[in-house]
């Protein structure tokens, strides 16, 4: 560890402003399970005044990555620097039990392989989103599993026929004249746990006079493995996703040879992890001007959208989205949405205000703010699965605000965060729904 914290430190003042913001603090109240308690430890390994033993590792274990502190620091220390540098040296196998590190190396080749969480998935289809599911938890059954592996059944969704369909083509025309020519990045969870925001995005983007690529051999980006310090797999996702976008795009090729004006993701902490594409490949020749390239055609979906605007036909076909009894909004009676901030989006890519301005022009809906919109509801990647009880509070803290805000609708624009707000919704006193923003745009759109 040494001179890890040598330089990006110096400015912590140690004023303590991080705290607040800190989602690790809030549910554990341990200042060595904050910001500033982690950067007192990385200057004491330095100094050699500590050794990074198993239970140092565990108050860095507990830290989401959610960016929050670096937003709210007024000295501007790195923090994200110093975590995205202590994360791989947590990974030694003297830091963490068996069982953790079996568990961890399950995540990691499961989740990010579509085609295995798809086997894995099939058989549960009779499971998931029925009754049998909802007598297992109610009994207790799940209990015996553990408390990893209980949380990720707490998350597993009725399972939709779409996830288990063929990916769609290549190439997806714009509807009418073509605007732009994106490329569109799956994710490897969404396409299987949440389908629907996939389709209304290709929906979404073509009837905006926008052509869409889409490489069907998609795998994970690398953001699960890259947020956990898994420095080779995660260049070998980032690699490999590369060359799927290399293998459709050429002369002859099924998408045709035409440049992509952007490569678009609806999930945020996907997109985090694309723009620092550049980094992650830094250090080998052969990829890094490929990687540099294609991380400076990154953008969320909102924030292109935002960008290059909506199409006029588009917006007129806008039209006022219906309440839970079906009766559309109006502007007596509008519709109330809650928008959550993902982490990665708000504290890692800047983006606030796009996601909003998009959604206020459907007809008749206005924004309501929760009050702590900038505290992480505790998916943050696999957290939700390694840290199961921290995140539990964290994700009841972000169901109940979202719920207690008034708003008729949840949006969220990250998989990760909507299966975690959606588990612990079912909890709150008025459950409301969660919707990501463009399957609303395309309700809008449609009338449905």
């Amino acid at each position: 560890m040494s001179s890890v914290a040598s330089t990006p430190t110096d400015p912590c003042i140690h004023c303590g402003f991080c705290l607040p913001s800190c989602a690790s603090y809030r549910v554990l109240g341990s200042e060595m399970d904050s910001p500033r308690g982690r950067i007192h430890m990385l200057k004491a390994i330095d100094r050699g005044e500590l050794n990074l033993d198993a239970t140092v590792a565990g108050h860095f274990d507990s830290c989401l990555g959610c960016l929050a502190c670096v937003s709210a620091c007024p000295s501007g220390v790195r923090y994200d620097e110093l975590i995205a540098a202590t994360r791989p040296k947590l990974n030694a196998p003297e830091l963490r039990s068996p069982w953790q590190r079996s568990f961890r190396a399950l995540l990691f080749q499961l989740l990010p392989y579509p085609a295995r969480l798809r086997a894995l998935l099939q058989p549960l289809r009779l499971y998931a989103g029925t009754p049998l599911q909802d007598f297992a938890r109610r009994s207790g059954f799940t209990r015996l599993l553990g408390p990893q592996l209980e949380a990720m059944e707490r998350l597993l969704p009725a399972l939709q026929p779409e996830a288990f369909q063929p990916s769609a083509p290549a190439l997806i025309p714009a509807q009418g004249a073509r605007r732009y020519r994106v490329g569109l990045v799956t994710g490897c969870v969404q396409r299987l746990f949440d389908p629907a925001v996939n389709h209304a995005a290709i929906e979404l983007l073509s009837a905006n006079g926008i052509e869409v690529v889409i490489p069907p051999e998609q795998n994970c980006c690398g953001a699960m493995t890259h947020h956990q310090g898994e420095l080779e797999q995660t260049r070998a996702l980032a690699k490999d996703l590369l060359c799927s976008f290399e293998a459709v795009i050429g002369p002859g090729l099924a998408a045709g040879s035409e440049p992509l004006d952007a490569v678009l993701v609806a999930a945020s902490g996907c997109g985090h992890t694309l723009k620092q594409l550049d980094e992650i490949l830094a250090g080998e020749p052969e990829w890094a001007a490929r990687g540099s390239a294609f991380a400076g055609q990154v953008a969320d979906i909102q924030e292109f959208l935002h960008r290059v605007g909506l199409s006029a036909e588009f917006v007129q076909r806008l039209q006022p989205l219906r309440h839970a009894d079906g009766t559309p909004a109006s502007a007596d009676h509008p519709l109330r949405l809650a928008y959550h901030d993902a982490c990665h989006m708000l504290h890692g890519q800047g983006l606030s205000q796009q996601p909003r301005q998009l959604l206020r022009q459907i007809p008749h809906v206005r924004i309501v703010e929760a009050l702590e919109a900038g505290v992480c509801c505790g998916s943050a990647g696999i957290y939700n699965l390694v840290q199961p009880e921290e995140a539990a509070e964290l994700g009841r803290i972000k169901a109940a605000d979202l719920s207690g805000s008034g708003a008729d609708l949840a949006v969220s624009a990250n998989i990760g965060c909507s299966l975690q707000i959606r588990q612990h919704m079912e909890s709150t006193a008025r459950p409301i729904p969660v919707a990501h923003p463009v399957e609303l745009l395309m309700r809008s759109a449609t009338g449905s």
